[in-house]
């Protein structure tokens, strides 16, 4: 329930800052007294006991550094959960069609809960698809490798990244799948799927391929499979854990480009990204 000093005026400040805060981490700079009064329509004084206030709550913690600006020193999102008005968060991840995937949705859910911060999660196909949708507002954050997000950061998309969950936190890694146990890597003329949807795989198969003159089909990444299967493809780059868990009968081999390799297996690691606050500096 919500403190009834914050139903005051001073309350709107402490409410819409709290907001505010929960995209940030310890370490982070905040924008200046002046900067969050004139986007909220609010005095500079009002904004300043808002700020006082969550300080004095223990939900935030803030250090000041003469020039360089006003950093976060430590930030409690249970208390700043606490004082916000929201009613859940909304997150978004790929299809749990892989252990590795229901493990990571099953550990959210065990963590909010433990935080006391209502929690839902949705699933949708495509790391493209997933970032429109938190732009356009329908998520809180969402889950995808490290790859898919750098790339569309260097693309200009206006997200950020909060969270890293270390290396083969999202896949085990992807490899070459063949329909035709013969084969060992691709070759001209071969029939390649291809999904534009999702980040990771489009990158990957296109490096793979490269200089290999090769007919791309395009497939929905669950149609994949199937498609080897029946031989209508001829390869695919694939997410080895659900080659693993569902012990399918295929061969598969390394990816070989050094494109690929020089990835550093960024694709493997799970981070969250949310939607990037105004005056939020990311490094040049």
């Amino acid at each position: 329930m919500i403190d009834r000093q914050l139903l005051t005026k001073n309350g709107i400040a402490v409410l819409r800052l709290a907001r505010e805060f929960l995209s940030l981490k310890s370490g982070d700079r905040i924008e200046t007294v002046g900067d969050y009064a004139e986007k909220m329509d609010l005095g500079r004084g009002t904004i300043q006991s808002a700020m006082r206030y969550l300080e004095e709550t223990g939900a935030i913690r803030l250090e000041a550094r003469g020039h360089l600006g006003t950093y976060i020193e430590e930030i409690d999102y249970k208390k700043l959960w606490g004082v916000s008005g929201l009613s859940s968060i909304t997150g978004v991840m790929p299809l749990p069609y892989s252990r590795r995937y229901e493990g990571l949705a099953t550990g959210l859910y065990k963590v909010f809960e433990k935080a006391s911060i209502p929690f839902n999660m949705a699933y949708m196909r495509g790391g493209y698809n997933r970032i429109e949708a938190l732009e356009q507002g329908k998520y809180d954050f969402a889950v995808m490798s490290k790859l898919a997000a750098d790339i569309n950061i260097a693309e200009g998309r206006d997200i950020v990244i909060i969270l890293s969950l270390g290396k083969y936190s999202y896949v085990k890694g992807h490899k070459i799948l063949f329909a035709d146990p013969e084969y060992r890597e691709i070759r001209d003329g071969m029939k390649v799927a291809i999904d534009n949807t999702s980040i990771d795989h489009y990158v990957l198969t296109r490096y793979e391929c490269e200089g290999k003159s090769v007919e791309y089909v395009q497939l929905s990444y669950n149609q994949i499979l199937k498609s080897l299967l029946e031989k209508r493809i001829d390869a695919a780059v694939w997410n080895i854990d659900e080659t693993e868990d569902r012990n399918l009968n295929l061969p598969y081999y390394d990816l070989t480009n050094p494109k690929v390799l020089k990835l550093n297996e960024d694709d493997t690691e799970a981070v969250f990204v949310v939607k990037r606050p105004i005056g939020v500096l990311t490094e040049s």
